[in-house]
């Protein structure tokens, strides 16, 4: 039976606005990969690597600031490339630090309507619109990661970690959490609500170190790796891969 519904004027700008937005979407595709293909070409060499984070709202001077160059300068000066988001606060602190040592400095900038601005303290800097990508190269390539007090995107960012090797989709590293007093109540909530509601297991509370100062903070990354070696097996490649 032939289809007699008329092709109305609102019917067609419906259509055009729906194919202008899917030709919008379709580039964008092209615009993620380019990302993704830029970390990967640049980001391959800075291994091993460690990611800090942090607040970009802590200023120039706070104990959290000048905590974070300290163990950014010691990791960079014990061959490791430093990884931050790129910005101010705690993540200029990192990227300050470790450009004063002998390794990388190395900021994964994000592009925000606010707060965020490049820190002029970046030996490899890259950009990213988008924050999927962005996280990507914060995990794939890290050796450990190292997590100073800081906001929501801070909080985001350890929970994407944890999540990723509680679930297997990425190879076990140090988490390490700086400053005790700060994540009291954080790791307590985990422990006498999450644990006995069962949304998480006791084991997965050991994914977890919580340390007050930058030796100890490098002394337990290369502690972790004394038996293995930086290098990821064959296995954690591959868990790597699919990211």
């Amino acid at each position: 039976m032939e289809d007699k519904t008329p092709v109305t004027r609102k019917s067609t700008e419906s259509f055009n606005t729906s194919s202008k937005i899917l030709s919008r979407e379709s580039w964008k595709i092209f615009q993620i990969m380019a990302e993704f293909v830029e970390g990967f070409e640049r980001l391959e060499q800075i291994h091993p690597s460690v990611s800090i984070f942090g607040s970009a709202r802590t200023p120039v001077g706070h104990p959290y600031y000048v905590m974070a160059e300290q163990i950014a300068r010691l990791l960079s000066d014990a061959g490791f490339s430093v990884v931050s988001g790129g910005g101010p606060g705690i993540m200029e602190a990192v990227n300050k630090g470790a450009q004063a040592g002998k390794g990388p400095s190395v900021g994964l900038n994000i592009q925000l309507p606010h707060e965020q601005s490049g820190n002029p303290y970046q030996d490899i800097s890259l950009s990213f619109r988008h924050f999927f990508a962005r996280k990507v190269m914060f995990v794939k390539y890290a050796s450990a990661y190292v997590v100073l007090p800081g906001g929501f995107g801070t909080l985001d960012e350890l929970m994407e970690i944890m999540t990723l090797i509680q679930t297997g989709k990425s190879r076990r590293i140090p988490v390490i959490l700086v400053h005790a007093p700060f994540w009291q109540g954080l790791l307590a909530w985990f422990r006498d609500t999450l644990v006995p509601e069962g949304t998480i297991s006791a084991e997965d509370l050991d994914l977890i170190t919580v340390l007050d100062d930058a030796q100890d903070v490098l002394r337990a990354i290369f502690q972790y790796y004394e038996h293995r070696g930086f290098e990821p097996s064959i296995e954690e490649e591959q868990t790597q891969l699919n990211l």
